[in-house]
């Protein structure tokens, strides 16, 4: 008996192949790429995802045959508009969580909504740039002939459940992140779709994260080498059902993500009021559960751009045992990771990176080590407001690829003052949370309390207090900084736009 977990990530997708005691029996992860044909613009053929599983899948087959698989869980970017006609075609590439195409129609369905305390009481979130629903309205406003065709938005994950199963579903988690939900029903907004110009036909049918939303059908059976029959479940957007695959199933406990984007995240009891639409409030996996989060559009791949620039000579482990060499405060430095804009803590398309405080004796080491105070700094800068929301944690459980670096764990847990812990599992991002899930929905598990218990410990570092005040007072000049350049920054937005 296996579990199977399918994360359709921005970068690739992972496949693994879950025990049901926990024990991870293979995976794999075929990796892709994104398009990026304007300023701020990312978008990806959907077919590269089932390219992707499809390749990934047969690796984990070669240790799992696919009749010990008794479940399947899916994981997937968030916000990811993938547009479909009546035949589960894709229309368009789909337009990314980190897409910045859209201030205009998010502010539009702003508007519409009433203003921004009315859209937050009709769903607790803001409509952000990245969100689904302002895509929608993009394309309805720029590609209409196009837009006359779509029969559903999809998100990443839920087109590979139309590929595997032949139904139109998502779940709660990944819904929240639309804008388009209410999080405190636990269902598409009744009060906000009859007020936007286009039918809430186009949205799919929604269920619970555990709930079977359909079956492996023969076509995709042949295709992926799975069992026909094989019951899917909703599973979870990858930022939400990733804390699953942490241990973190109830408050109390702070999980941080570096991976692409940078995540702070906690398990809510009830759906705290998000008076501002600073943080994202969305239905947890877990049917009594509610999930808070800020997001930072640029983390891990802030790293992955800075090498990039620096012409890809060193990899990462050379990268950042560099940057360990460099004193806690990079010697002055700071970083703005704001690369692709950001969302939170300033959700702001216009926003843009920069190194401050460069002197000739800064070296590429010091870049390096600004870069990982700087996403560290945006993270504590989400835990901060998580705070005014009544959270507070004195531990921290640590995933995505950043967990890798023995640093950049020891880096939060010196600003945040708690211990960091990473977990079994976490590496394995959002397809270990899908598989887990699955598990409980087969019967493995009794609950989601039940299935964390095989998130076992791994590393634990404790802070260091001298450090945790270095980082704390540059990280006092760093908050000051975006509202300080802010007109500059959007000066600069404009120019790279020609306006």
């Amino acid at each position: 008996m296996a579990y199977l977990g399918i994360d359709i990530g921005t970068s690739g997708c992972k496949v693994l192949a879950l025990s049901e005691t926990g024990a991870v029996l293979a995976s794999h992860t075929a990796t892709y790429g994104l398009d990026q044909p304007n300023p701020g613009w990312t978008q990806q053929d959907p077919a590269i995802w089932v390219e992707g599983t499809r390749s990934a899948l047969t690796e984990v087959l070669k240790v799992t045959s696919a009749s010990e698989i008794t479940c399947i869980g899916l994981s997937g970017q968030m916000h990811g508009f993938t547009p479909v006609d009546r035949d589960g075609k894709v229309i368009r590439p789909a337009i990314l969580w980190n897409d910045q195409r859209n201030p205009d129609e998010a502010a539009e369905i702003e508007y519409l909504a009433g203003g921004a305390q009315s859209l937050l009481s009709q769903t607790n979130n803001r409509m952000l740039v990245g969100y689904t629903g302002g895509k929608i309205l993009w394309m309805r406003r720029h590609e209409r002939e196009l837009f006359d065709r779509v029969y559903k938005a999809l998100n990443p994950k839920d087109y590979l459940r139309l590929v595997l199963t032949g139904e139109f579903a998502t779940e709660v988690s990944d819904a929240s992140g639309t804008g388009l939900f209410d999080v405190r029903a636990r269902d598409w907004s009744q009060s906000l779709l009859p007020k936007l110009p286009f039918s809430a036909d186009i949205l799919p049918d929604c269920h619970e994260s555990e709930v079977v939303t359909g079956q492996v059908s023969k076509s995709a059976a042949e295709m992926f080498g799975l069992t026909e029959g094989t019951p899917v479940i909703g599973g979870g957007g990858d930022a939400v059902i990733q804390t699953l695959g942490s241990g973190v199933a109830q408050p109390g406990v702070l999980q941080t993500t570096i991976g692409t984007a940078g995540i702070a995240a906690a398990a809510l009891e009830t759906p705290e009021m998000n008076p501002e639409g600073r943080l994202q409030v969305f239905c947890n996996v877990a049917p009594d559960l509610w999930h808070c989060m800020g997001v930072s559009l640029n983390a891990g791949g802030a790293l992955n751009w800075l090498r990039a620039t620096q012409g890809g000579r060193d990899d990462f482990e050379a990268m950042v045992a560099a940057a360990s060499e460099v004193p806690p405060g990079a010697d002055g430095l700071l970083f703005l990771p704001y690369l692709n804009g950001e969302r939170c803590p300033h959700p702001d398309p216009k926003a843009r990176g920069a190194f401050i405080g460069l002197t000739a004796r800064h070296h590429g080491a010091h870049m390096t080590r600004a870069l990982m105070e700087g996403v560290s700094f945006a993270i504590y800068d989400m835990y901060r407001l998580m705070r005014h929301m009544g959270l507070k944690t004195e531990l921290i459980k640590a995933s995505g690829g950043g967990v890798k670096s023995q640093l950049w764990r020891q880096m939060q847990a010196d600003l945040f003052d708690c211990p960091i812990v990473t977990t079994e599992g976490a590496a394995e991002g959002g397809a270990f949370g899908a598989a887990l899930l699955a598990g409980v929905t087969d019967g493995g598990w009794a609950d989601i309390n039940e299935a964390v218990g095989c998130c076992h410990e791994l590393t634990r570092d404790a802070p260091d207090r001298a450090n945790g005040d270095i980082y704390r007072k540059s990280h006092g000049v760093y908050e000051s900084l975006y509202e300080t350049l802010k007109p500059s920054l959007h000066a600069l937005a404009e120019l790279e736009a020609g306006q």
